[in-house]
């Protein structure tokens, strides 16, 4: 018995020791960037790396913010060339304001769609739904290069071509994001919705009341993948968006680098501000998440 307990106790400890190790590693490169972007440029060039900032500075901050300028807001009026803008201000505030209304409306767009999407798909039987969702799960491979060129003149004819609804419109109908919520939606139990219709609930009130508090954890595990593969599709970003108020905060200081010789502590002033929203939105909906990863994952 004694034995047992002590192979017992000896594992956990392993286990932790391993969890530890990897959550250094995984963590460490954002220490090093948000350090590096506090460091001089000396420090960051140094033969000898230096673990934590002697002198620290925000002289790469404030390259960050002064090197370019831009109008805050933007409003185009339809069908015209009229566009009203706001007071100008440091070009990355605008390139962080793009970034984060990119991601957002993304999220907020997807995780609807492929709530509603999921839940048809999984509950209700209708001619077709099988091809459907063998279409979707086929979409899931194929590479968005395949349909660049076509994705490119659908947003031209549009007039969205060098605006962020190019970059939204693309990711709201997300494959993967209707075959994540279907998977949860599967687990919904037949006999609750059966019970919601006998008591004269419409089929939207079935949903909004039944199906999607019990899909919340996989809409909370899709709204960070969303925001998470939105704010870093720089490839889609670098194709649709051109003018310098309409960049992304990643797209910017991509700019900014192209523009002067190789700024490391620039590079890691922007990344650093970049990650800040992401580390948000995955505090956020954290719990949601990980039931996501567990749950979703192993059904069908």
């Amino acid at each position: 018995m004694k034995t047992k307990f002590t192979k017992t106790k000896l594992y956990k400890i392993l286990a932790y020791l391993t969890i530890i190790i990897l959550a250094i590693g995984f963590t460490f490169p954002l220490y090093w960037i948000i350090t590096g972007s506090f460091k001089t440029p000396q420090a960051i060039n140094a033969t000898t790396p230096q673990w934590f900032p002697q002198e620290w500075t925000l002289a790469n901050y404030e390259k960050l913010f002064s090197r370019q300028v831009a109008p805050l807001w933007e409003i185009h009026v339809p069908f015209t060339d009229i566009v009203f803008a706001g007071p100008e201000v440091p070009a990355a505030i605008r390139w962080m304001g793009n970034t984060i209304f990119m991601a957002v409306v993304a999220m907020l767009l997807t995780c609807i769609t492929a709530a509603m999407a999921g839940y048809a798909l999984a509950k209700k039987r209708f001619v077709g739904r099988t091809i459907i969702f063998t279409l979707i799960v086929c979409a899931m491979a194929l590479p968005k290069q395949v349909i660049l060129i076509p994705l490119i003149r659908e947003m031209s004819s549009l007039n969205l071509y060098n605006t962020l609804w190019a970059t939204i419109f693309p990711i709201v109908g997300w494959p993967f994001g209707v075959f994540l919520i279907k998977q949860f939606a599967e687990g919904i139990p037949g006999e609750m919705m059966e019970a919601a219709r006998i008591d004269g609930a419409s089929e939207w009130r079935t949903f909004a009341d039944v199906a999607l508090p019990m899909i919340k954890p996989g809409i909370g595990a899709l709204a960070i993948f969303t925001f998470i593969n939105s704010w870093n599709d720089y490839f889609m970003q670098l194709i649709m968006l051109s003018s310098t108020s309409n960049l992304t905060i990643s797209l910017g200081i991509a700019k900014l680098q192209a523009e002067n010789s190789t700024d490391f502590g620039l590079i890691m002033a922007g990344a650093a501000l970049a990650a800040i929203p992401i580390i948000v939105v995955f505090l956020a909906f954290q719990k949601y998440f990980t039931k996501g990863i567990t749950m979703g994952a192993v059904k069908g």
